[in-house]
Formats: C-alpha cells, sequence, structure tokens
C-alpha cells in the first residue's frame, strides 16, 4: 500500500539514523522527499539510493534563516509540500553542573527553535495541501536521565509546541501537528555513544529486562513506520496527539526490586 502517493516530505536530519529510516519509508510509501544534514557525503548517498524520488539540502539549523531555506528547497525540487517531518536534534549528554549559556542556546535553536521556524515557514504550503507536521520527540520530555538534563528540557519543550499547534494549526489552517516519542532506538550513533561510555562493542546484545523486556531495543525502521502513518491520510483528523513509542509503561511503572 503506498499511503503516501504524490505527497512531497521533508525530513530533517535524515543523513542517518531515524531519519533516514523515516524517509526511505516515506519513499517505500509513494512520497518524494527532501533530505536535509549536515553530512554532504552520506546525504548525497542517501539521495542517489532513493533515485528522481529525493533531492537533497544541506544546511545547519543553528542559523535561523535556514528553515526558509529548507522549504524553498523542497517547493523548488518538487513544487509543492504536504508533510514535514522535524527529526533533527542534537542528542548530547549534559548534567546540570555542564551547563553553561551557550551550550544550552545551542540545543534549544536545533531541537525546538528550527522545528518552530521550519513550521512557520511551511505553513503556507502546508495549507494549501492541507498538511502535516510529524516532531520527532523523545520519552525523556517526561523527566529525562541525569545526563540527559538539556536535551530533556528541550523535548519537553517540542511536545508542549506539537500540543499547541495540534489545536491551532488544525483549526484555523486545517494542517494537522502530531509528535511521536520514541524509547531506547539502536541507532549507529547510539550505539558508538554507549561505546565511549565504557559498553563493550557488543552492549545491544545484553540489555537487562527492566530496560528492554522485548530483549532487544527498537530499530529506526520501527519509529519510521509510526511516522508514515502520521503523515498519510489514514489517521484523519487526530492532531496534537503525542505517541510514545516505548516496550514497557514508562509513567507508573513498579518495576521490580530484585
Amino acid at each position: 500500500m503506498n499511503r503516501l502517493e504524490g505527497k512531497v516530505i521533508i525530513v530533517t536530519g535524515s543523513t542517518t539514523g531515524i531519519g533516514e529510516a523515516i524517509a526511505r519509508r516515506c519513499v517505500a510509501e509513494g512520497a518524494r522527499v527532501l533530505i536535509h544534514g549536515l553530512e554532504k557525503e552520506a546525504g548525497e548517498r542517501v539521495t542517489a539510493s532513493l533515485g528522481d524520488r529525493a533531492a537533497f539540502h544541506m544546511d545547519d539549523l543553528t542559523e535561523a534563516a535556514a528553515a526558509p531555506r529548507i522549504v524553498e528547497a523542497a517547493a523548488r525540487a518538487f513544487g509543492r509540500l504536504d508533510g514535514l517531518v522535524n527529526n533533527a536534534a542534537w542528542v548530547v549528554r549534559g548534567q546540570l553542573a555542564d551547563v553553561t549559556p551557550e551550550f544550552f542556546d545551542r540545543v534549544m535553536a536545533i531541537n525546538v527553535r528550527a522545528p518552530l521556524l521550519l513550521i512557520q515557514s511551511a505553513l503556507p504550503h502546508l495549507a494549501a495541501t492541507r498538511g502535516v507536521v510529524v516532531n520527532i520527540g523523545s520519552v525523556n520530555a517526561y523527566s529525562g536521565e541525569q545526563n540527559l538534563l538539556p536535551y530533556s528540557i528541550s523535548k519537553g519543550a517540542l511536545q508542549t509546541m506539537s500540543r499547541n499547534l495540534g489545536d491551532t494549526l488544525h483549526r484555523q489552517h486545517g494542517v494537522r501537528v502530531n509528535q511521536i516519542n520514541p524509547g531506547w532506538v539502536l541507532t549507529e550513533n547510539e550505539r558508538l555513544a554507549k561505546q565511549k561510555e565504557g559498553m563493550p562493542p557488543d552492549w545491544p546484545e545484553h540489555l537487562p529486562k527492566i530496560f528492554a523486556p522485548a530483549g532487544r531495543i527498537f530499530s529506526p525502521e520501527e519509529i519510521a513506520a509510526t511516522a508514515a502513518l502520521f503523515l498519510s491520510d489514514e489517521f484523519g483528523p487526530v492532531s496534537g496527539s503525542v505517541i510514545d513509542l516505548e516496550q514497557h509503561p514508562f509513567i507508573g511503572r513498579n518495576p521490580p526490586k530484585c
């Protein structure tokens, strides 16, 4: 089934990881996709593998002017815009003692301001097609781990943005806005980050059941499947919703003490 036949989707941060998986799923479902990222070689590789259904635009989301440039690149390449996936994020470790004004501002610029400005820039196009925004958040939005403080704050802000705009933009412009909060996902960057923190190369194969009842964590492709559904017309008028993709109830959970 080609759920996204004829649609044009922007996927930020789509040269690797979850973003790449979402872009590939969108193309497989019939869409044309603007690939975005900072890694020129990776972006060109992904785009080439998707043929004439993809175009690549390299831009730095810390720059406020990046948002209109990205939207214009999609409109120029494909002539319309039906969906925006705000996936790009700075997944950075940081505790209270580590936070400087500059560090915090950079996290918020990439993880919160950029999605806001992209939605603002894309709105005229999305209103014309009654399009969709999907923000990729994190279960860390609800509190987060000790070493993910600034990141968690940014994802909490993104979640509020999704609920607010999911109401106002749907009523005013017919544009749906929803958010996906993934749990622990096995991207290549996450694999390497955990190794840098001292875990062995095969750490994904030895996860405690308390963290991964299924014996494994999510793949990027599993997150992409939900993103494609949100982007499709099958999801009807759902807007302002946040779906948590986790393999256990992390709110109100009562894990065993032994």
